[in-house]
């Protein structure tokens, strides 16, 4: 079953540099987030998230907090006539050394895990940033950056990376037509 992974981060929601967005006010969808995502729930057959919240273990949010941020998503993307499956969060900080962190995988594992029908040959990963671009080259799944996460180019402009796009909504055009 064709199944697209998504980072949230200046993917699904415009990124606060250097910041988290902690409350639902905070949520503002990236432009064409609606329409992209419309567009990707027919041509995915799962789509999960899979982003990295370490505002939860540096204490700067609950885990209901981010809750309440993903519920406003879910909320959002539905309106639109889109969809997720389901969304999978790490907590932990950088120095955790945990096994959910992206880079880390065990994300993915664990939609497996939840979803047996997953096929990582036939998957894709979209995110921002450096870790999302690893995660999707050990999983050996097709990625696909979001330009515009400016701390990451340098390291970025030295991976090997499937596709580029300006925004989700660009991916979603390209990948559906």
């Amino acid at each position: 079953m064709p199944t697209l992974f998504l980072d949230r981060d200046g993917v699904l929601n415009v990124r606060i540099p250097g910041d988290y967005i902690k409350s639902p006010s905070e949520f503002l969808p990236t432009e064409g987030l609606g329409e992209a995502m419309r567009l990707l729930s027919k041509k995915f057959g799962r789509i999960v998230v899979v982003t990295n919240q370490a505002g939860v273990g540096k204490g700067l949010m609950t885990e209901l907090e981010l809750h309440s941020v993903h519920q406003k998503m879910h909320a959002f993307v539905e309106a639109e006539g889109g969809r997720f499956d389901r969304v999978y969060h790490c907590p932990h900080r950088a120095d955790a050394g945990c096994t959910c962190r992206k880079p880390a995988t065990g994300m993915a594992w664990l939609a497996l895990a939840d979803f047996p029908d997953i096929d990582f040959e036939d998957a894709w990963m979209v995110g921002d940033s450096v870790s999302d671009m690893e995660f999707a080259q050990t999983l050996g799944i097709r990625s696909v950056l979001i330009r515009g996460k400016i701390e990451d180019v340098a390291a970025l402009s030295r991976m090997k990376i499937d596709h580029q796009f300006d925004s989700l909504l660009e991916f979603a055009h390209w990948i559906t037509c």
